[in-house]
């Protein structure tokens, strides 16, 4: 069965799912029901790149694509769009934001091609460089892309010197904001000092959100190293004392 075959009986398939003779689940649902599971789905296949495990993301892709699939039937059964408004759009998209490729335009580089990028979308009706990137995001990965969306037309540090100058200085704020015993002002200023933390990520070309979802992931792993290893002895971790614990943590450092 080719792909185009293999598509068709996927929106199918999605179709009998909501027909009268269907599944009582997937009939009740809406476009605002599906949000949380699309939101699940997207986040099952970062799990899958952060631990590389290619065998198991063509599943959580799939589980992706049927949430695309699922809300083009809703979309199709209230007569709003289908499937193939879907396609249209993002054929139209990539082929209009790709001169370079299907057309005459020269670009030489990804940082070219990004700026050529914001300016196609404030033709297609932009008004700020700066829209479009959705408000729900999480805050590391939207404050990445609102600086990277800054950068396009200039508003940028010339050398990463200036980022680290920022960086120390939001943290001199925030010692002075400590001192003072304002709470509004602390959050304020640490909020400053993690928006330059991430530019400096982008600087050095590491993702915030991916870098944080990584050290959490690490931080998981070995702490609970730490309660096996106290459980081994028959104790609780709660009655290790910090020094027990920062011994314990740091062989398990080692030995990752």
């Amino acid at each position: 069965m080719r792909t185009g075959e293999k598509f068709e009986r996927l929106v199918e398939i999605m179709a009998i799912l909501r027909s009268e003779n269907g599944c009582p689940w997937d009939k009740e649902q809406t476009h605002l029901s599906l949000r949380p599971y699309l939101i699940e789905e997207t986040y099952e296949v970062l799990e899958m790149l952060d631990e590389e495990n290619i065998q198991e993301l063509p599943k959580e892709l799939g589980d992706l694509l049927l949430q695309i699939i699922f809300h083009a039937q809703i979309a199709f059964e209230n007569k709003n769009f289908t499937i193939n408004t879907i396609i249209d759009n993002i054929n139209e998209k990539l082929v209009s934001r790709h001169p370079h490729v299907f057309g005459h335009v020269k670009i030489n580089s990804a940082q070219e091609q990004s700026i050529h990028w914001e300016k196609v979308k404030r033709k297609e009706g932009k008004k700020s460089v700066l829209d479009g990137v959705p408000q729900n995001m999480p805050a590391l990965g939207r404050a990445q892309r609102l600086q990277q969306k800054a950068a396009t037309v200039g508003f940028d540090w010339p050398s990463i010197d200036g980022v680290w100058d920022k960086l120390h200085e939001e943290i001199d704020e925030l010692k002075e904001a400590l001192e003072g015993g304002q709470k509004d002002l602390i959050e304020d200023e640490f909020g400053d000092l993690l928006f330059a933390a991430v530019n400096l990520g982008r600087f050095i070309n590491a993702n915030a959100e991916d870098s944080l979802r990584k050290t959490i992931r690490k931080f998981t792993i070995r702490f609970k190293q730490i309660e096996k290893h106290f459980a081994g002895q028959g104790r609780d971790i709660s009655t290790a004392s910090l020094d027990e614990m920062e011994n314990v943590w740091q062989k398990v450092k080692k030995k990752s």
